[in-house]
């Protein structure tokens, strides 16, 4: 990518050095992507929500039924690099409307599929176009913006994930609980063509660089960093998610089984974390991200390990809530911006892999879950989770040794070309 000169007044200009009048343009387009996640993420987290409503109306267990959220999440483990390689040549403004349309496609068809099988294919699909957008809207997001606002590019298009735990999810729950899971997906499918509609009106055509050739794309797997990076990602959010995924039942004795409370735990949990993910970025583009990385995934084992002392009150389980939150969600944008730092060429196959293990994450953390609630207790699973966060730290900090000393990726020129 060549940097453009820009005039030194404001008005229509390349992505080089942009005036006043495209930095606003661009700041809009970061804030449409950051829609499209939040629309995404209302699937993924709100599928916890509506699980004792959706078993009921489909004849399986809840067990059965939270088979789901693991099917969505290894989809998108699985597609989210694969359809990264098979699009990283292609403007990113094409990638963005083929996975909101895939997206699309799934949500509608979970709305309107008649058994537990139909659903489990159309979240495919949906896990599918998710799987592509999340990286792609944060690559663009990158490449709207120089190389010193990456971090805060990025948590804006992630925080559309905090989001959807702040808001989508509750609203989602309510609306499932009051008129049926089926009227979650329309919900659902009305956010998704909202997003569509941004991304076709307000994100402009970037072109982001990527190696030619499979094994040039994939080639940043064989450095060892991006691998204990992305394992980082992978440890951290499988400690996270133990409690989430299970949250229902891990706060019943403080929630009394009542859906209204468990909404508002919901609502903090991602408007903390929404916070927590915006202020890591600029933590990261301030102090590096290294530093913020280790201090969230500390914060996170800590509040894992007291999380048990606070499931006995609604007040004391907010509290923690509210601490974990911001733990968890404070580690996306820097795990991003770490892996971008590396090899800039392949921001695209290596923000897809992150996505990808984050997806695994959620799936691993469903069966340790699982498996924990059968040997400790719904209120003690959160010590596992505390326990892979302290294996997450010792992963991080491996990685910023094996970073250290090598030599730093040739300068980034600033911004995609826009076209």
């Amino acid at each position: 990518m060549t940097r453009t000169s820009a005039p030194e007044s404001g008005g229509a200009t390349s992505a080089g050095a942009p005036g006043q009048g495209s930095d606003a343009s661009h700041r809009r387009s970061i804030l449409v992507l950051g829609f499209g996640t939040f629309a995404i993420g209302t699937d993924e987290f709100v599928l916890a929500g509506v699980l004792p409503e959706f078993s009921e109306s489909l004849g399986v267990s809840t067990a059965t039924a939270g088979q789901v959220v693991t099917v969505f999440a290894l989809t998108c483990a699985v597609m989210s690099p694969v359809l990264a390689t098979l699009t990283a040549g292609w403007p990113r403004h094409r990638v963005l409307k083929l996975s909101v349309l895939l997206y699309l496609l799934g949500v509608i068809g979970t709305g309107l599929a008649p058994s537990f099988p139909g659903v489990l294919i159309a979240q495919v699909v949906a896990a599918s176009g998710a799987g592509l957008y999340i990286p792609a809207a944060g690559v663009t997001a990158s490449a709207l913006v120089g190389p010193e606002r990456r971090g805060r590019a990025i948590a804006a298009v992630t925080t559309g994930l905090t989001a959807a735990t702040a808001l989508g999810a509750p609203i989602g729950t309510v609306v499932g609980s009051a008129l049926g899971w089926r009227a979650t997906m329309w919900f659902i499918t009305l956010l998704t063509v909202l997003g569509l509609l941004g991304v076709l009106t307000l994100v402009p055509r970037v072109s982001v660089p990527a190696p030619g050739g499979l094994r040039r794309r994939l080639a940043p797997l064989g450095d060892r960093r991006v691998v204990v990076v992305l394992a980082t990602t992978l440890v951290a959010f499988t400690a996270a998610y133990v409690v989430y995924t299970y949250m229902a039942e891990v706060f019943a004795p403080a929630t009394g089984g009542d859906g209204t409370r468990l909404a508002v735990l919901m609502f903090a949990f991602g408007l903390t974390g929404t916070a927590g993910n915006v202020y890591a970025g600029t933590l990261a583009d301030r102090f590096g991200a290294r530093l913020v990385v280790g201090g969230a995934v500390a914060l996170l084992a800590v509040s894992l390990a007291v999380l048990p002392l606070a499931t006995g009150s609604f007040a004391a389980a907010l509290a923690i809530t509210v601490v974990y939150a911001i733990a968890a969600w404070g580690i996306t944008a820097p795990q991003q911006s770490r892996l971008i730092a590396l090899n800039p060429a392949s921001a695209p196959l290596l923000i897809s892999l992150n996505a990808a293990f984050l997806y695994l994450a959620i799936a691993f953390s469903g069966v340790i879950g699982a498996v924990g609630i059968g040997t400790l207790g719904a209120r003690r699973i959160s010590l596992i989770g505390a326990v892979v966060a302290v294996l997450a730290l010792a992963l991080s900090e491996l990685g910023h040794r094996l970073t250290r000393g090598r030599p730093a990726p040739a300068p980034e020129p600033g911004r995609g070309a826009l076209r």
